[in-house]
C-alpha cells in the first residue's frame, strides 16, 4: 500500500491527500514534521536530503516534493481526467501548478507567516503590507484566468492544477487582512468545496 510521510495539516501533504482521495487510493500515512517525529531524523534525511514533507513509498518506489508526487499519482493509477496525457492540455495543467509553487507561493509566503503563524521572525509592518499587495495581484490573476476557463484553473473541468491551487485559494481566505472582491475566486472557492477530497483536506478550518 502507498505511505505518506508527514502530517496531515502540512499544505503539501494535503496536496497528496486530496488526490488519493480523487483517485480513490488507499494509503497508510505516518505523522512527520513540527510537533512529531522530526525531519532531521537520519532516517528521513535518507529518505528525504532535503528534510521536508511530504514523501511517499509505493512499493520500492520513493518519490518527495508535492506537486511531483501528485503528478506521479495521477499517471500511475488512472488519473488521466486529473493529468492529460495529451501535451498540450497537459502543460495547460502543469502552468498553473508550476505558478502556485513558483509566483503564487513566493506572493504569500511573508504575509501567511506574519498574521496566521504569527511568527517572531516575520513582523516588518512594510514586508507585511508588501506581501498582501502581491498576494493580492496574483490572486486578481486568477480570479481573470477563472471567469475566462469557464470554471476551474485548466479550462472548464476539475484538473490536478485545481488541488495546488485550490489549496492555495483556502489559505488565501483563512489570512485575516482586507482583501479585494475577487467573485470568480469566490465562486472557485465555493465549487471546489463540491468534492469530497477538498472538504476533507482542503477547506476544513486548516490554513
Amino acid at each position: 500500500m502507498l505511505k505518506i510521510l508527514g502530517k496531515a495539516s502540512s499544505i503539501n501533504v494535503r496536496k497528496v491527500l486530496w488526490a488519493c482521495a480523487e483517485l480513490d487510493l488507499p494509503f497508510e500515512r505516518e505523522d512527520w514534521g513540527a510537533g512529531f517525529q522530526p525531519t532531521s531524523d537520519p532516517g528521513f534525511l535518507a529518505l528525504n536530503p532535503n528534510a521536508m514533507v511530504p514523501v511517499i513509498q509505493d512499493g520500492d518506489f520513493l518519490l518527495w516534493e508535492s506537486n511531483s508526487i501528485i503528478r506521479y499519482l495521477a499517471s500511475q493509477y488512472g488519473g488521466q481526467r486529473l493529468y492529460p496525457a495529451e501535451p498540450q492540455p497537459r502543460a495547460r495543467v502543469d502552468q498553473w501548478m508550476d505558478w502556485q509553487a513558483s509566483d503564487l507561493n513566493r506572493s504569500w509566503s511573508y504575509a501567511f507567516m506574519a498574521l496566521v503563524r504569527e511568527s517572531p521572525a516575520h513582523r516588518d509592518r512594510a514586508a507585511i503590507e508588501a506581501s498582501c499587495r502581491d498576494w493580492a495581484r496574483f490572486m486578481g490573476i486568477l480570479d481573470r484566468r477563472l471567469e475566462q476557463a469557464g470554471g476551474y484553473v485548466a479550462g472548464p473541468v476539475f484538473s490536478l492544477a485545481d488541488i495546488p491551487v485550490g489549496l492555495s485559494v483556502n489559505r488565501w481566505f483563512s489570512t485575516p487582512f482586507d482583501k479585494p472582491d475577487l467573485p470568480a475566486v469566490a465562486a472557485y472557492y465555493d465549487r471546489l468545496a463540491e468534492r469530497a477530497g477538498y472538504r476533507l483536506y482542503g477547506r476544513n478550518g486548516t490554513a
